[in-house]
C-alpha cells in the first residue's frame, strides 16, 4: 500500500532537533500541508509558494528520494 508524502514525513518527527525532523515537526503543524499527496510537483510548488518554516528545498528533495525507495 501506497502512502502519501505527509505520512512518510510523520515517521521522521523527534524532539531532536536536525533538518529532517523539524521539518517533519513544522509540516505536522501546518494544517494546510496537502496531506494526501504522492506528486513531487504539487508538493514543491506548496512549499515553495507557502511553507516560509522550510529554509532550504534540499531538504525536501533529499526527503523525496528515501520516500520513493521506501515506496517501492
Amino acid at each position: 500500500m501506497r502512502r502519501s508524502f505527509y505520512h512518510y514525513l510523520m515517521t521522521l518527527r523527534a524532539p531532536k532537533k536536525t533538518a529532517e525532523s523539524q521539518f517533519a515537526n513544522d509540516a505536522a503543524r501546518d494544517i494546510q500541508f496537502p496531506k494526501q499527496s504522492e506528486d513531487y510537483h504539487e508538493l514543491s510548488t506548496y512549499l515553495e509558494m507557502n511553507a516560509d518554516y522550510l529554509t532550504n528545498m534540499h531538504i525536501f528533495d533529499e526527503l523525496w528520494e528515501k520516500y520513493v525507495e521506501n515506496n517501492k
